[in-house]
């Protein structure tokens, strides 16, 4: 996951995907009213989302009018645009006039070609504007604005609009915030008062149409009432008056509160959050009565399109009626709610908002969590299923949850996503270093929130962590007779990571790995990192390793590879991520070298004089130039003997998951878009197997790698084949309970390794060396793993 901004109730960055702001309701960004009302042109609608998904047209547009008696020229002027906080405007420039209680459309920036075509416009620009909150100005000049949070008062400015809660400028206050679906249309285009939140209420856009919108009256309305049985609300856009309850949290930009006089209904989640946008002045154990607008707010705006929307309240107004006990917490685990144990959702084909035939919280993970959104909670002793994060999240589950790994983690499955796993995320207190197989002690409380793909459980004080004794894991030699071979990621290695990245990764070679014979890396950049030097070499990073592991009291190690394309093999921009091989040069493993390698140059399989087969060049790539390693690292193959032996070891590290839905995502089933170019991958890799096989079918082989797909995948099928010349995969011959090599979320889950060719098998040990990804302080977020093999004469088999 990118460390980019992490959530908005962290951070304060305020952006809501829909709200419905009801004219009379207290709002809480105030700024100075503009300079004068606009006597005749006015900004009438702005809208964002063209183009995105829900789009019901292609482009986003600026209207205007002229509320004047005569005709007004126009030519000159200009529509700008800057994003809610910023200071850089863009100008599209207007031409011609406006007659007296016309349109006037100006069309901006397409998005992905959603929605229907646009009217025929005034005016056509291409300012990309945000979906959900942004600033527009109307200026009688063509010079881009400088100002930030004043520009309404600047004097060449006519009108100016400040939408969504998010802008740190308007008039008065902003409009409610808008989405992929929703405008801010001026309620009565004839009407200027220099208020964006009492002229402008969002709705559905009506480019280049003139309309009025009718005030509604607020609905009085329970909390529960306002959550529904549903991941959206029923009352979304309303405006609602009388909700009342007790306030269980709060955090810089607003509070939750629920309340104690809860319905019959599991289904419906007695809390809520109130967004104030600036520090709430309510204390926990208030008892308040709350209006204002019901919103949904999709963490990430139009970058988190597959999150689910959280329920609000927004532009509230807040009275304090006294004090009352918080309510108990809600149990989570045995003695209370209990998750579902295998299913996310498997009532949707598509958008869960939209296409899910039942809302079932005792069956699907997605609704159990989401009955409880807003909701104080309690987890007794939560059982730690993955180490505390860099953003500072921590995997838990309640007590009797499954299937748990041997040291304490929960193991993804293909039928079993692990409904019962939340995070505890640091939003209103500081979250613990903790591994897998601690426990947090007693109830543990918060409010459950939703972020980035995962709800989150918001603890309010610090738990305290019990150690559960989970420590590193170290490896057995491998003995005279068995060749090692590991597969070890080891993260974007580069020069500038420092003594200690290298020390530690030498450290865990000698010491967790036994000094393997053979290890594939994967990850390895370039000599000067992510430097965009232009260089590709990566003798300076693999030097440094070497001899660090000799530091470490290790043994020699020699290492080939083949420098990539520069820039077209993905990874960090600059990096020139590849893949290499290390080895043992005091042992009977010998490399063998065959020139005629190179970035773009494929290795072939020939044969001698005997038939036996050999790589054309050792070390080789595989295929560099098949459209399956596009922005991917290729295959490295090298030509090994043990004891006269010949092996071949292919090196791999498939593309990514990222791009692929979360997990818990507004998507279900979760798409993998990512996952066909793995599949031509394998095939590939495969392909390449089947040509050594195809001249010795006893031929010794060894795939491995980050292969960033589970061994339960389709990937996995297809490298390991069929038949008399199947490969065995390693992960697959170990107990359920063993069976990892990466912690993604909390989750236990094999994306690393070993495959081998089946006269192999007999003579194999294999061991995933759990020394990584439990821990909060890793080397590399991966687990090496070693398989100890016994190299044979073709004819043995």
């Amino acid at each position: 996951m990118s460390a980019l901004n992490r959530s908005r109730r962290r951070l304060g960055a305020l952006v809501i995907t829909t709200s419905l702001f009801a004219s009379g309701l207290a709002v809480a960004l105030v700024a100075a009213p503009a300079e004068a009302v606009s006597a005749d042109v006015v900004i009438t609608e702005v809208y964002g989302g063209g183009g995105n998904s829900g789009a019901p047209y292609t482009n986003d547009f600026i209207e205007l009018t002229n509320n004047s008696s005569a005709a007004v020229d126009v030519s000159g002027w200009s529509v700008q645009y800057a994003s809610s906080g910023g200071t850089t405007w863009q100008v599209t420039k207007l031409t011609g006039s406006i007659a007296p209680g016309t349109a006037y459309l100006v069309q901006e920036g397409a998005g992905a070609g959603n929605g229907a075509p646009m009217p025929t416009p005034n005016v056509a620009g291409t300012i990309p504007m945000s979906a959900s909150a942004g600033k527009v100005a109307l200026v009688t000049n063509q010079t881009a604005l400088t100002c930030g949070s004043t520009c309404h008062a600047d004097p060449a400015v006519r009108d100016y609009v400040g939408f969504g809660s998010a802008a740190n400028d308007s008039e008065t206050a902003p409009t409610g915030t808008l989405s992929n679906s929703t405008s801010a249309a001026r309620l009565d285009p004839t009407k200027d008062t220099d208020n964006n939140s009492a002229d402008f209420a969002v709705g559905n856009p009506s480019p280049g149409t003139l309309t009025s919108t009718p005030t509604e009256p607020p609905v009085a309305a329970k909390i529960h009432d306002i959550q529904g049985a549903a991941h959206r609300s029923p009352l979304e856009g309303k405006a609602v008056t009388d909700v009342t309850g007790v306030v269980t949290a709060k955090t810089g930009n607003g509070f939750w509160f629920q309340d104690p006089q809860p319905d019959d209904n599991p289904a419906t989640s007695e809390g809520l959050f109130v967004f104030t946008s600036s520090a709430p002045t309510v204390s926990v154990g208030d008892a308040v009565t709350v209006e204002g607008s019901v919103a949904e707010f999709r963490p990430g705006g139009s970058g988190g399109a597959t999150n689910l929307t959280t329920t609000e309240i927004t532009n509230p107004k807040v009275t304090v009626t006294g004090t009352a006990a918080v309510p108990a917490p809600t149990i989570v685990g045995p003695g209370g709610r209990v998750p579902p144990s295998t299913v996310i959702e498997d009532d949707s084909n598509g958008d869960v908002e939209t296409t899910s035939a039942a809302f079932d919280p005792a069956e699907d993970g997605l609704d159990f969590w989401e009955s409880l959104e807003g909701m104080w909670l309690g987890i007794d002793q939560p059982q730690v299923t993955g180490p505390t994060s860099s953003f500072r999240e921590l995997s838990v589950v309640p007590a009797g949850s499954g299937v748990r790994t041997v040291r304490g983690g929960i193991l993804l499955q293909k039928t079993d996503s692990n409904p019962e796993r939340v995070l505890l995320d640091d939003v209103l207190t500081p979250i613990p270093d903790a591994k897998t197989g601690d426990t947090l002690a007693g109830v543990v409380t918060g409010v459950l929130d939703y972020s980035f793909g995962n709800f989150k459980f918001l603890p309010t004080t610090t738990p305290t962590v019990v150690d559960g004794g989970v420590k590193r894991e170290t490896t057995k030699a491998s003995s005279p007779l068995q060749v090692s071979v590991a597969t070890f990621n080891v993260e974007n290695l580069d020069p500038s990571d420092g003594d200690a990245k290298f020390d530690g990764l030498a450290q865990a070679v000698v010491k967790n790995l036994a000094s393997p014979d053979i290890l594939g890396l994967e990850e390895v950049q370039d000599n000067d990192g992510a430097t965009n030097s232009g260089t590709t070499a990566a003798d300076v990073t693999l030097n440094r390793l070497a001899a660090a592991i000799v530091k470490a009291g290790g043994p020699e190690y020699a290492w080939r590879q083949i420098d990539p394309v520069n820039n077209a093999e993905g990874g960090e921009p600059g990096g020139n991520i590849r893949v290499a091989f290390m080895y043992r040069t005091d042992k009977p493993v010998k490399f063998v070298d065959r020139p005629g390698g190179g970035s773009t140059v494929a290795t072939t399989i020939t044969a001698d004089r005997f038939g036996r087969p050999h790589l054309s060049s050792s070390p080789g790539r595989v295929e560099p130039a098949n459209p399956a390693w596009a922005a991917t690292r290729v295959p490295l193959a090298g030509e090994f003997t043990w004891h006269g032996q010949t092996l071949f070891v292919v090196v791999n590290h498939f593309s990514s998951k990222g791009g692929d839905d979360p997990l818990w995502g507004r998507f279900q089933p979760p798409v993998q878009v990512t996952a066909d170019k793995r599949h031509q991958q394998a095939a590939v890799v495969r392909g390449f197997v089947d040509q050594i096989l195809a001249k010795d079918k006893g031929a010794n082989i060894v795939v491995l790698g980050d292969l960033n797909d589970f061994d339960w995948s389709q990937t996995a099928d297809i490298l390991v084949g069929s038949g008399q010349t199947a490969l065995t995969d390693l992960p697959r011959t170990l107990p359920l309970p063993e069976r990892y090599s990466y912690v993604f979320e909390g989750n236990s889950q094999i994306l690393d390794q070993i495959l081998i060719s089946k006269n192999l098998l007999p003579s194999s040990t294999y061991d995933v060396v759990h020394m990584n990804a439990e821990f909060p302080d890793q080397i590399s977020d991966h687990d090496p793993q070693v398989a100890r093999i016994i190299p044979l004469p073709s004819w043995v088999r």
